[in-house]
């Protein structure tokens, strides 16, 4: 790491233990620009560590030979870093990976709910413009891209659990529409396949070619042109039907095949081109992004059974959920207006029980209280109730 300083602006604890992060971060390489894809594998495996951490950064600067190269990251952590060990690099193709072991000093979590997984699905993104796949007949590049971030996704040490979803064509456009008339029925059928709380929609709004790289009167050069990568993101939570996260993304790259060839947009060589790699990048930020968006948001699911004084809930292991977690029950009522459209509306009740199985998509939970459960039913909301931890005790 001789080549590499990183200056960190943080919030500082004497009180917190160091712990070791082992992270895998990836950079592009653009016409032979190994450098930069080193600086960008860096900077993403030191992003990845710090979000996933929960260990807040306000700003993260690369710096090579003394000269400051980069000062875009601007993040929150509760952490300082101590030492940054490079434990392996290597080119593939063109991307380069570097191998990270961060001894971070974490303080207090920036919020307890960050400690249980969201499970998000992922669907398959919409193109709004299917005629401008026509250059190199890429209408396979929903499918294809939206494989592409899930994997992306689903690779990355974070706080969620990522469902795919990526087979079916879904028509999402009324979820981007300013007068928000979507049906939220598809929110609650994806949720309910998937076990997942959260689902995230995209749409790609531009995939239109730019202008050309090269100059006319260069005869024997081989036609280039830019071409445009614009994708719109939206998360909604399946219990509220409400949107609690959206992103727009929008890149350039170069085009370097010819008008007349078909291009296969599944196979390495379409994601190792300069426009493959610069799609990555995106997913590489929505990676990030989506994981801030939602480490804070409460953790609830649903009844799936009632027996008695006991209780199937659809949240288990791979949410975070461990035996003796307490959570509150509200019972689920929801409000139709004239339209037909339906609005979330939750009651809570005084009603709560604890886990006392734990399975990894669900738990079985028991009453507390010695009176019977009041009219709890199947499909109604349960909430984990997080204990914010103590500033301090008295002996």
């Amino acid at each position: 790491m001789k080549h590499f300083l990183i200056i960190m602006l943080f919030i500082f604890s004497f009180s917190t233990k160091a712990e070791w992060f082992e992270v895998v971060g990836y950079g592009g390489i653009v016409d032979g620009d190994t450098s930069s894809a080193r600086q960008m594998a860096v900077k993403d495996a030191i992003t990845q560590a710090l979000i996933f951490s929960g260990a807040t950064v306000s700003s993260v600067q690369t710096v090579a030979d003394g000269v400051l190269e980069q000062d875009e990251l601007k993040i929150k952590t509760h952490g300082q870093i101590q030492h940054v060990n490079l434990i392996n690099e290597q080119q593939q193709g063109e991307q380069y990976t570097v191998t990270l072991h961060l001894d971070i000093i974490p303080q207090q979590a920036q919020c307890s709910e960050s400690q249980f997984n969201k499970q998000i699905t992922v669907t398959q993104s919409q193109l709004t413009q299917p005629e401008q796949a026509r250059l190199g007949q890429i209408f396979d590049i929903t499918k294809s891209s939206s494989q592409r971030l899930f994997n992306t996704l689903n690779e990355r040490n974070m706080g969620v659990k990522m469902i795919p979803y990526i087979d079916k064509k879904l028509d999402v456009r009324a979820f981007f529409a300013q007068q928000f008339e979507y049906n939220a029925n598809l929110i609650e059928t994806l949720s309910r396949n998937s076990n997942s709380q959260y689902v995230l929609l995209s749409q790609i709004t531009d995939i239109s070619q730019g202008r050309k790289m090269n100059n006319d009167y260069a005869f024997w050069e081989k036609d280039a042109y830019m071409r445009n990568f614009k994708i719109d993101f939206a998360l909604y939570d399946s219990q509220t039907s409400d949107q609690v996260w959206s992103q727009h993304y929008n890149t350039q790259g170069i085009w370097p095949h010819e008008k007349t060839k078909i291009v296969n947009v599944n196979s390495e060589e379409f994601w190792r081109t300069d426009y493959g790699q610069k799609i990555q990048t995106i997913f590489n930020k929505v990676s990030q992004d989506l994981n801030t968006a939602v480490s804070c948001l409460k953790t609830t699911g649903k009844i799936l059974m009632v027996d008695s004084d006991r209780l199937v809930i659809n949240l288990g292991q791979s949410h975070g959920l461990e035996v003796g977690q307490v959570l509150s029950l509200l019972h689920r009522s929801n409000l139709t207006a004239s339209n037909g459209m339906q609005f979330a509306h939750h009651i809570q009740t005084i009603e709560q029980v604890i886990i006392e199985q734990v399975n990894g998509q669900n738990s079985i939970a028991r009453n507390i209280s010695a009176r019977p459960l009041s009219n709890i039913q199947i499909n109604d909301i349960v909430k984990v109730i997080v204990k914010e931890p103590e500033s301090f005790t008295l002996d």
